[in-house]
């Protein structure tokens, strides 16, 4: 009883949204296992992004499966703000400040 999947690959829904925005502040998300940063940044640009929150699989505590994760947040300046390991409600409260600070500069 093997069970198969098909997958079929879709619209990137993400740079579809990036290429037609207009006053939207739009925010991507990236799980890298190689050169983080430089994808991650390569990723905000080919996609037109505000920002992206890069996830990172190196560090103990972070990632799936856990009650915390670490992120570094990265603005369409490539401005980079790394941050420790937290729980994932403070994750999110980052982001969001993150988020508005640029918002309103």
């Amino acid at each position: 009883d093997d069970m198969k999947l098909e997958l079929v690959r879709t619209k990137d829904i993400l740079l579809s949204m990036g290429e037609k925005k207009q006053k939207q502040y739009l925010v991507g998300f990236a799980l890298e296992t190689e050169n983080e940063l430089e994808n991650a940044k390569t990723k905000l640009e080919r996609k037109h992004l505000d920002a992206i929150v890069m996830n990172s699989l190196q560090d103990a505590g972070a990632g799936f499966g856990a009650t915390t994760n670490k992120i570094t947040f990265i603005d369409k300046n490539l401005i980079v703000k790394a941050f420790e390991v937290k729980t994932k409600a403070e994750v999110a409260s980052d982001i969001w400040k993150e988020i508005i600070s640029r918002i309103h500069a």
